[in-house]
C-alpha cells in the first residue's frame, strides 16, 4: 500500500473510531436513562419523581461526563454529589453541585482510598426513603479503593501490581480485589442506611456481568473467598502476595470473615443496576460509519485472552479474507503478560504481534487497521493504541527498528512511536473496552 493510501485508510479508521466513541457518550446515555427513553430504563423517572432526596455518586473514567449528565435532568433535587474521575478531570463545574475528587488508574494510591472515604461520608447521610444514583464506569475497580478490615493500601497495590504483570483478565483482577474490599462486591450498600440505589453503569466488561464491571460496588458477588486463591495460584502470585493478605484469605475461606453480598440479601431488595451503554453499542455505531464510507463489514468474535495468541490468529482470519473493500470490526479486552520492560499497553501489543504475524503474508500489503482503547489510554501511556499498515514491517526494517525484540520486551510503545503510528485522542471520557478496526484489500 502506498503511502498516500496509507493516509487515506488512517483518516477512515479514525473516523470510524471517533463515530463508535460518540455513540458511548456518557452524558447523553445517562440523560436517556434518567428520563426513560432506553427500554431498560422505563421504570427510572417514577423513581427518581418519586425520591424526596437524591444523592449522586460517579465513579470510573466517564464519571464527569456521567454525573454532569445526571446533574442536567435532576438539577436541583440534588442534595450532594461526588465524581471520582482522573486527575485530569477534577476541575470544578461552575453552578455545579458535584464535587470532583481523584481516583488513580490502573493503580489504586492514597486518592483512591480518600475517594472511597468521601463516597461512604456523604452515604452516611442518606436515610432509608432517599435515592442514591451511582454512575458507574470503567476504572472504578483502581479508583475506588477501600482496603478490607487488616489490609493496607499498600497490600492491595501489591496484588493489583502482580496480577496486571501476570497476565489476569479484568474478571480475575477483579474477582481478588472484591475479596480484599471494604466496598466492592456489592458491600458499597452497607453505607446507604438501606436507601434506594439506582446504579447506571457503562460497562468495559465483555458480556456485561454486574459483578465485575467497577467489581460490582452495588451488585451481587457470585465468587468467594476460595476462588480468589484459585485465581492467584496459578498465576504465581499467592506466594508473593503480603502475608495479611494471604491471611484474610485463608480466613474467608474458614469462615470467620463475612463474604461479599450475595443474591437473595436483603440489601439487594431496594437496587436496581442497568446497562446503559457498552461494546456492542460502540460497534453498531462503527460498522454504520463503515458502511457509509463504502466498506462492506464483517464483524468478528469477541477479543479475549493472550494478546500474543491473539494477534496470530487475527493475521491468520484476516489472511483469508479475499473481498475487496472489507472493513472487519472486533472489540473486547486482551490481556498481556508482561515479559519485559518495556512501554506500552495491551491495544498497542495486539498491533504490533499482529503486524509482525502479517509480515509473513502477502495479505499484508492490502491491510491497515487500527487497534485502540475506547477511553483513550492504554495501559500506562499517553497513547490510544496503534495503526498498522501493509508496509509497517518494510518501514521498521528500513528504520533499523526491530519489531521482534519490541514484541519480546513488551515495548510496542516505542515501536509505533519510532514510525509514527501511535493513535493519541487524549482521554475520551468514555470506556468500553477496546475496539479493532481492519480495512482489507483496498
Amino acid at each position: 500500500m502506498a503511502n498516500d493510501s496509507n493516509q487515506t485508510a488512517r483518516e477512515h479508521l479514525t473516523e470510524i473510531y471517533r463515530t463508535a466513541i460518540a455513540a458511548v457518550d456518557p452524558a447523553r446515555l445517562v440523560r436517556s436513562a434518567l428520563e426513560g427513553r432506553s427500554s431498560a430504563a422505563q421504570t427510572i423517572p417514577s423513581i427518581v419523581a418519586s425520591a424526596p432526596r437524591i444523592f449522586l455518586l460517579a465513579i470510573g473514567k466517564a464519571g464527569r461526563a456521567m454525573a454532569l449528565g445526571a446533574e442536567r435532568v435532576i438539577g436541583d433535587r440534588i442534595v450532594a454529589a461526588l465524581a471520582v474521575v482522573p486527575e485530569s478531570l477534577t476541575e470544578a463545574e461552575p453552578h455545579s453541585k458535584i464535587r470532583f475528587v481523584p481516583g488513580t488508574h490502573p493503580i489504586p494510591d492514597a486518592r483512591s482510598e480518600a475517594a472511597a472515604d468521601a463516597a461512604i461520608a456523604m452515604l452516611s447521610e442518606t436515610r432509608r426513603d432517599d435515592l442514591v444514583i451511582v454512575a458507574l464506569s470503567g476504572g472504578a475497580s483502581a479508583m475506588f479503593v477501600k482496603p478490607a478490615d487488616r489490609l493496607t493500601l499498600a497490600d492491595k497495590i501489591a496484588v493489583t501490581e502482580a496480577l496486571l504483570r501476570a497476565g489476569a483478565p479484568i474478571r480475575e483482577l477483579n474477582l481478588v480485589r472484591k475479596h480484599l474490599s471494604a466496598v466492592k462486591g456489592g458491600q458499597l450498600l452497607c453505607a446507604a442506611n438501606g436507601a434506594r440505589v439506582v446504579t447506571l453503569i457503562l460497562s468495559d466488561v465483555p458480556g456485561n456481568d454486574l459483578g465485575t464491571i467497577g467489581s460490582g460496588v452495588t451488585a451481587a458477588d457470585a465468587t468467594i473467598f476460595a476462588d480468589a486463591i484459585a485465581v492467584m495460584k496459578p498465576r504465581k502470585v499467592w506466594g508473593r502476595a503480603p502475608e495479611p493478605v494471604r491471611e484474610r484469605l485463608e480466613r474467608g475461606v474458614a469462615g470467620e470473615i463475612v463474604e461479599t453480598i450475595k443474591a437473595g440479601d436483603p440489601l439487594l431488595e431496594r437496587v436496581t443496576n442497568i446497562v446503559i451503554g457498552d461494546n456492542e453499542v460502540a460497534l453498531v455505531a462503527a460498522e454504520v460509519k463503515a458502511r457509509e464510507l463504502g466498506y462492506t463489514v464483517a464483524r468478528g468474535a469477541t477479543l479475549k485472552g493472550e494478546a500474543d495468541d491473539l494477534g496470530r490468529s487475527l493475521a491468520s482470519h484476516l489472511a483469508s479474507i479475499k473481498q475487496s473493500n472489507v472493513c472487519v470490526l472486533f472489540g473486547g479486552e486482551t490481556v498481556v503478560t508482561v515479559k519485559g520492560r518495556g512501554k506500552g499497553g495491551r491495544a498497542q501489543h495486539l498491533a504490533l504481534v499482529l503486524a509482525v504475524a502479517l509480515a509473513e503474508s502477502a495479505q499484508a500489503t492490502k491491510l491497515a487497521a487500527l487497534s485502540a482503547g475506547t477511553d483513550g489510554i492504554d495501559g500506562p501511556t499517553d497513547a490510544a493504541g496503534a495503526f498498522i499498515f501493509g508496509d509497517t514491517l518494510q518501514r521498521a526494517k528500513a528504520q533499523s527498528i526491530d519489531a521482534a525484540d519490541a514484541q519480546r520486551r513488551c515495548d510496542a510503545y516505542h515501536f509505533f512511536l519510532k514510525l509514527g503510528d501511535l493513535f493519541v485522542t487524549g482521554p475520551t471520557g468514555t470506556n468500553v473496552s477496546d475496539i479493532f478496526i481492519g480495512l482489507l484489500n483496498l
